[in-house]
């Protein structure tokens, strides 16, 4: 099965767990099973947000599904005032961004006040010292994330004010990101440290390299660079490759290789860093994690840092999503020769547009099947549409989220343009 098929089966296995109400549609978690996550119907990590993403790139290959992700918008319009939770993956913030995309997509200017009101009201609820008191992408990071976004999408200049004054807070940090691995829900020990994208060091030095490339502001960049040197000194490198454990110290030799907590997502940090600088350090950092990645063996086989998942959170999908991103970047064809095996493997996993998988590896037969973004098949589904682009040359823009670093119109695929005569 193509990647473009699989994506299309995503698509109309997510249409049958639609619920539509009068504020609009939304969708269940795990359409006819259990899912992984208690369901947030609004949310983008597993939720009507990151569907409605999903469904604003599948209406490229089948118009009917801009029907699907207004009638979801329509929803996200009408529930954001609901939203106790300021964040980007689960709450508030990511709502911003779905609402931003789907006005741009659909032309529809009412979806795009409505996340002007929802960015309003973010920043609103910004207090003295943000808004959770976590700096990492799953707190304060990815929430400024999703304001730099609006401020850009929507045209609100104070939107962009209040995320730099909350990026200047999080870079008077020594490490920026270094946090303590106190709360349950990460299974941590209480004195462990993530290096990590979603809630470690690395996820906190990416937004402060994003605010130095919107501001110019040096001390961004000098907090940044002391949280991609804490990365360094934690990795492991070994040649040309370098892995990063998942905690240290303790978990100094578990190596995910996913977005959340392993090389994906450590990548992007790199690779933003030399977005903004042009530094070749970073560049190289980069490619040692990526090398790291294509000679683990994986997808075809599994480690202790690469389970029996597939989404974009932990799994195949933010592979994917790397690799299509690298390339767009650099138009270096073994990494797109990479996504296409990946995509392969994803594309040939699935059963009728869902992707079993053991979501959290340490409950292992604790298998689920989910709708969602960042956990399931829309975003598995907006990888492989990714890559089917990569594969075609495909101008069309992509919808990234706004922790990806990469081109939203590869820029490989420019360079595959005939030139003028």
């Amino acid at each position: 099965m193509s990647p473009i098929e699989a994506a299309v089966q995503a698509g109309r296995w997510i249409r049958s767990a639609a619920v539509d109400d009068a504020r609009g549609r939304h969708w269940l978690a795990g359409a006819g099973g259990a899912a992984a996550l208690p369901h947030r119907p609004a949310s983008l990590y597993s939720g009507a947000a990151g569907i409605v993403l999903f469904f604003l790139e599948l209406a490229a290959v089948d118009a009917s599904y801009l029907d699907d992700a207004a009638r979801g918008a329509r929803y996200l319009s009408a529930v954001w005032p609901e939203q106790g939770d300021p964040t980007l993956h689960d709450g508030l913030a990511g709502i911003v961004f779905a609402l931003a995309e789907a006005g741009w997509a659909t032309g529809d200017d009412s979806f795009s006040l409505a996340a002007a009101d929802a960015a309003d009201e973010l920043v609103r609820r910004a207090g003295p010292t943000g808004w959770t008191g976590d700096p990492a992408q799953r707190g304060d990071g990815g929430i400024v994330l999703a304001l730099l976004h609006a401020s850009a999408i929507l045209g609100v200049s104070a939107y962009e004010r209040v995320a730099v004054e909350a990026g200047l807070r999080i870079a008077r940090a020594p490490v920026p990101g270094h946090r303590f691995g106190a709360e349950p829900s990460q299974d941590l020990p209480v004195d462990a440290v993530s290096p990590g994208f979603l809630s470690g060091t690395s996820g906190t030095a990416f937004l402060l390299a994003r605010l130095y490339g919107v501001t110019g502001e040096r001390s961004f960049l000098t907090a940044a660079q002391r949280g991609a040197a804490f990365v360094k000194a934690v990795s492991e490198v070994s040649g040309s490759c370098a892995l990063v454990p998942h905690h240290v110290p303790q978990g100094r030799h578990l190596h995910y290789l996913g977005f959340c907590s392993g090389s994906a997502g450590v990548a992007r940090m790199f690779h933003e860093l030399h977005r903004v600088t042009g530094d070749a350090a970073d560049l190289e950092w980069v490619e040692r994690l990526a090398h790291g990645i294509m000679t683990s063996g994986v997808p075809g086989r599994a480690t202790d840092g690469f389970w029996d998942v597939k989404c974009q959170c932990c799994g195949a999908a933010g592979l994917v999503e790397l690799f299509v991103g690298l390339w767009a970047a650099s138009g270096r064809e073994p990494y797109l020769d990479f996504a296409r095996t990946l995509g392969r493997h994803l594309a040939a996993a699935g059963e009728d547009g869902r992707w079993r998988q053991a979501y959290r590896r340490l409950r292992p037969a604790e298998i689920t099947a989910d709708t969602g973004y960042m956990v399931g098949s829309a975003g598995i589904g907006a990888a492989l549409l990714h890559l089917d682009a990569a594969e075609r040359g495909d101008l069309r823009r992509l919808i990234l989220l706004p922790d990806n670093p990469f081109p939203a119109i590869p820029a490989a695929s420019l360079r595959r343009l005939p030139s003028d005569p």
